[in-house]
């Protein structure tokens, strides 16, 4: 039951519960909040109900447990083995995960058992010390909220300075690529860690400074045709960007993008990849210029220099 799709949920649900409910720090309010947080839309109907009318009789009426330890779970030998399958991957490996006890165990499957289609092929260095050395230092500022200084090459290769407070870490699966969400006082920018040249941790901020900015989003609303597996095509070009997707007809779907006004020429290139499967609805400005690189092609194509 504990690898039960619900059931595995509630038992971790009600394990953390009863962890708090030994230490005497569970209040109702507590209670409430982490059924909310990690079970389903209709748990906090059940659980909370059956835990404090003591149907399930692991908590007192002052909110400790009669249990005289903690729950706890080891992990199994298929766990760990997929565990150290896991660790193998150079991009969980920038997050320094712990891996004790893990030493004498067979990974359940090698790395290159795994064959990513649609995914370009120049991912970021993930095994280059300078590269993990940024990604850890962007980490630590993001988990104690402080300012970093990243020297970083943009476009067309010039170089900037760029004094900022990182928001989040964002992975693109096409791009097979991370990149900083960032702010500061004046603006936002999202920069590839890959393209950082350098990075410094400064002072911690401000309440009044960490207040996460808005990206400059626009939306692009596109409708898809589902063929020759395009619908899962376009989720995975399109994974690091925030999305919507309703489904119109029986092979339709309507698909909402939102994007940073920076990334609008890749989203273009993106979207003509996609060929008659992908139709543009909206803004109008996005369809004049697509349309405008569409005609800019044909014309090459009829000068001969495509």
């Amino acid at each position: 039951m504990i690898f039960h799709e619900i059931y595995g949920t509630y038992y971790t649900i009600i394990s953390q519960l009863l962890a708090q409910a030994a230490e005497g720090t569970l209040t109702k309010a507590q209670l409430y909040a982490v059924v909310r947080e990690r079970g389903f839309a209709e748990s906090s109907l059940t659980i909370p109900r059956h835990l404090l009318e003591q149907t399930w009789p692991l908590l007192q009426k002052d909110l400790t447990t009669p249990l005289r330890h903690r729950p706890e779970r080891p992990l199994t030998l298929l766990e760990k083995r997929w565990l150290k399958a896991l660790l193998a991957d150079p991009r969980i490996r920038l997050f320094d995960p712990p891996a004790e006890g893990l030493e004498d165990i067979e990974p359940l499957y090698p790395r290159d058992a795994l064959v990513y289609f649609d995914q370009y092929l120049d991912g970021d260095p993930y095994e280059d010390p300078a590269y993990i050395a940024h990604f850890r230092t962007i980490l630590t500022a993001l988990r104690e909220k402080r300012w970093l200084l990243v020297r970083f090459t943009g476009r067309n290769q010039v170089f900037h300075e760029w004094k900022c407070i990182p928001y989040k870490l964002e992975y693109s699966a096409k791009d097979d690529k991370f990149r900083m969400i960032s702010a500061n006082n004046r603006t936002s920018l999202s920069v590839n860690v890959a393209r950082i040249e350098s990075c410094e941790l400064l002072e911690y901020c401000t309440e009044a400074e960490y207040q996460p900015r808005p990206m400059r989003r626009r939306k692009l609303v596109l409708e898809l045709t589902d063929e020759r597996n395009a619908l899962e095509r376009c989720l995975l070009h399109f994974s690091h960007l925030q999305k919507e997707t309703e489904r119109i007809g029986e092979k339709t779907y309507r698909l909402t993008l939102h994007y940073e006004k920076e990334d609008e020429t890749e989203l273009l290139i993106r979207v003509l990849s996609f060929g008659p499967v992908l139709k543009v609805l909206s803004p109008q400005k996005f369809r004049e210029k697509l349309l405008h690189r569409l005609n800019r092609q044909l014309g090459l194509a009829k000068k001969g220099e495509l």
